[in-house]
């Protein structure tokens, strides 16, 4: 089997889905790979380091993607800068594509992929399962997302995150309350409870409490009992009066802290609207809101997706791709988690493309020229 990995293209995407040690590994099991030249650079991964890992390194895209039978990509397919060709077009029919496609988000690129009858699998809906643990993307960029949110708000307050005592006094700790207790609200939680603040959280899912008091934070929540997660262990929605009651649990806890990041995801692609601009107006001035939902649409009413603007004394910062700006563990994490896939389903010198597999059918996009989209339950 041939694997082609190219560079990836839509602007401030820095990583790159396969790295040398996983290529090793690729290698090892019989796979012939090519990665496109350049593809690794901005994640500090050369092309000699490819060769090394027993890869060769194509000339261009189209060189690399028009012979690949299995194409390794981090975002969905996209176009080249006008007038340039779009991705999919590289590809040879019936192929087959694994990457973070997002279907909702990227709707030409899917029928694209059918068209070409290319078999693609989104890494973005592979299921919550234990066996599948290894090949989860999503937590291995929330997890980074996470960290990095809590560093960009450290650096936009202005004020210490740690309690200090100084000559001229004490300073208090920072106070931080994170909505979510996902991945990345587990992993923001940790960073600045390191940083020294003083962490609050709250998550729908009643059951997130001891995972939040386990990092040393205090979590605040609704009294529900609705379920607050599908079948596939995201978020879901929850009903009107629910909302209501959140809403007045986030008013008072926004308006008591310096440092406000929002983690919230439904199905762990869709970000609920769960800060209005009037809880922003009541925060302090010289608070900070991090929305790392921003590329779902953002959990704050006032976010501006890929800007930082100040809202009454407010500042309110709506990053896109925080793991792309920690490249070399992004893509490094991410590769681990393709390699794992592929190799799962590799067996007797092919890839086994067994869609009765739980996994491979709960990651299918298309196939066979046609968009197979599985139900969550």
């Amino acid at each position: 089997m041939k694997v082609a990995v190219p560079r990836e293209i839509r602007e401030g995407e820095r990583r790159v889905a396969l790295v040398p040690e996983s290529c090793r590994k690729l290698v090892k099991a019989g796979i012939e790979v090519t990665v496109e030249s350049g593809a690794g650079s901005a994640a500090f991964f050369p092309d000699d380091a490819y060769r090394e890992a027993g890869a060769s390194v194509g000339e261009n895209a189209a060189s690399v993607l028009g012979w690949a039978d299995f194409i390794l990509k981090v975002q969905a397919p996209a176009s080249y800068p006008s007038p340039g060709p779009h991705e999919v077009d590289a590809m040879r029919e019936g192929a087959i594509l694994l990457c973070t496609l997002m279907p909702s988000r990227h709707p030409d690129a899917v029928e694209r992929l059918a068209a070409r009858r290319i078999t693609s699998f989104a890494t973005d809906r592979i299921p919550r399962i234990t066996r599948a643990q290894s090949m989860d993307t999503l937590s291995s960029m929330a997890n980074i997302s996470g960290y990095k949110a809590v560093l960009v708000a450290a650096n936009a307050l202005p004020r210490y995150f740690p309690m200090l005592t100084t000559a001229a006094g004490t300073v208090l700790p920072a106070k931080v309350f994170v909505i979510g207790a996902g991945v990345a609200g587990l992993s923001a939680i940790a960073t600045a409870r390191r940083l020294g603040a003083s962490v609050e959280a709250t998550d729908t899912r009643p059951a997130a409490k001891e995972q939040v008091e386990s990092l040393g934070a205090r979590f605040v929540g609704v009294d529900t009992a609705e379920v607050a997660q599908d079948a596939s262990g995201y978020a879901r929605e929850l009903s009107e009066d629910f909302y209501k009651k959140q809403a007045e649990l986030l008013a008072d806890r926004c308006a008591a802290s310096d440092v406000v990041i929002t983690t919230a995801l439904i199905g762990g692609v869709k970000a609920p609207r769960l800060i209005t601009a009037g809880m922003v107006r009541g925060m302090k001035q010289g608070s900070v809101i991090v929305d790392a939902a921003a590329e779902g649409g953002g959990n704050c009413a006032l976010t501006r997706p890929g800007e930082t603007i100040v809202e009454g004394g407010v500042t309110i910062c709506g990053p896109l791709n925080l793991p792309a700006e920690m490249p070399w563990h992004a893509s490094t994490l991410y590769s681990r988690n393709l390699t794992a896939f592929v190799l799962a389903f590799w067996k007797d010198g092919r890839f086994t493309l067994d869609l009765d597999d739980e996994i491979l059918r709960g990651a299918l996009v298309t196939h066979g020229g046609e968009v197979r989209l599985a139900t969550a339950g």
